[in-house]
């Protein structure tokens, strides 16, 4: 059997913006150390993504010590700390499902008000907040940031490689965004994992990951540049429900630092 390793670590502080690639990086127990522990609601405390603002895909992020630092095309560079104090406490929604979040700050909010041209807010995720991932997928009570509802997504190169072979412009593996990439397995063998183990951190997978038009978005223009990969994904990755699946969302057990290069161990 192949040696499987990670080849990647991403963290997307703010839910839907850019991502850091990360050679080593602390798990909490929320997920990857600061994950989309912000994020972007309207007026009405819902959240935006690049589903329907694709902008959101032009913010940089960069974390340095106890800082945030954000930056995007024709705005000033914004810093923010990454345990905000002292702010509001509002509702905001995922998906429909309520939660708590912290207002960082009124520069946050017109920083990212002037980006996607809309009143909104930048709200920040306590420690303390407690949003359980649904019960029908938890393992054991897990919890999760503002993801769309689980802490992990991992994708293999293999798994990419494939899809690029049946597309006319090969994609880069930021469309999918996953946080840990996995390479020296077969295409989609992720599917079939149960349990796998990266340093002192223990996975389970949860279910498949369904694919929407934010696949279609250049990360770096921020906007949509065809149907692909959705169409090719029709073709060979359709699920029962009629979406496209591709990747897997992994549920976690235990905290640490996992690096890259890391053997990935198929526990079951």
């Amino acid at each position: 059997m192949p040696q499987l390793t990670l080849s990647a670590i991403n963290v997307y502080p703010v839910k839907s913006a850019g991502g850091v690639q990360q050679r080593s990086w602390e798990i909490d127990g929320f997920g990857l150390r600061y994950d989309r522990r912000w994020m972007v609601v309207n007026a009405a405390g819902e959240f935006l993504s690049q589903r329907i603002r694709p902008k959101l895909a032009l913010v940089r992020p960069e974390l340095r010590d106890a800082t945030l630092v954000l930056r995007a095309p024709s705005l000033p560079e914004l810093a923010i700390p990454v345990a905000p104090d002292g702010g509001e406490d509002v509702p905001v929604t995922v998906w429909g499902g309520e939660t708590r979040g912290v207002v960082v700050s009124p520069e946050a909010n017109e920083w990212f008000s002037t980006l996607l041209g809309q009143g909104c807010r930048l709200v920040f995720m306590r420690n303390e907040t407690v949003r359980p991932v649904r019960t029908d997928y938890a393992f054991d009570g897990e919890r999760t940031s503002f993801t769309d509802g689980f802490p992990f997504l991992l994708i293999t190169e293999a798994s990419l490689a494939d899809l690029n072979r049946r597309l006319a412009s090969a994609l880069p593996m930021n469309r999918f965004r996953p946080n840990l990439v996995v390479a020296g397995a077969e295409p989609f063998a992720e599917d079939g994992w149960g349990r796998i183990g990266i340093g002192p951190v223990t996975f389970r997978v949860a279910k498949p990951c369904p694919r929407c038009v934010m696949t279609t978005v250049d990360q770096t223009l921020g906007i949509p540049t065809s149907i692909e990969p959705l169409r090719t994904l029709a073709t060979f990755r359709r699920n029962a429900d009629g979406q496209v699946d591709f990747g897997q969302n992994l549920l976690h057990a235990g905290t640490g630092r996992i690096e890259v290069g890391m053997q990935v161990q198929l526990l079951d």
